[in-house]
């Protein structure tokens, strides 16, 4: 799987476990992605993952680098897509 592939699939990830914001994006904590299973199947370095999107400016965090543990309750916001917005 390629980076861009895996930041899609963080996507389909942060919905199916994040709260939907009324702007359309979504949020999760970064412990509740660490510690799912799925993720962890599908991720093998989901730090690094959430680092690309970030760059991409797919989702914003505090911080740089993300620690199990140290940041389980730190906020990742999945931005919501142009389409979204229009909708809304």
């Amino acid at each position: 799987m390629n980076v861009e592939e895996e930041v899609q699939r963080l996507r389909e990830e942060i919905k199916r476990l994040g709260n939907v914001q009324t702007d359309g994006s979504y949020k999760v904590t970064f412990g509740t992605l660490f510690h799912d299973d799925r993720c962890a199947n599908i991720f093998e370095a989901l730090v690094g993952t959430l680092r690309a999107a970030k760059k991409r400016k797919i989702v914003t965090y505090d911080g740089e680098l993300l620690l199990q543990g140290v940041h389980d309750n730190v906020e990742i916001t999945l931005n919501p897509s142009p389409a979204a917005a229009v909708i809304n």
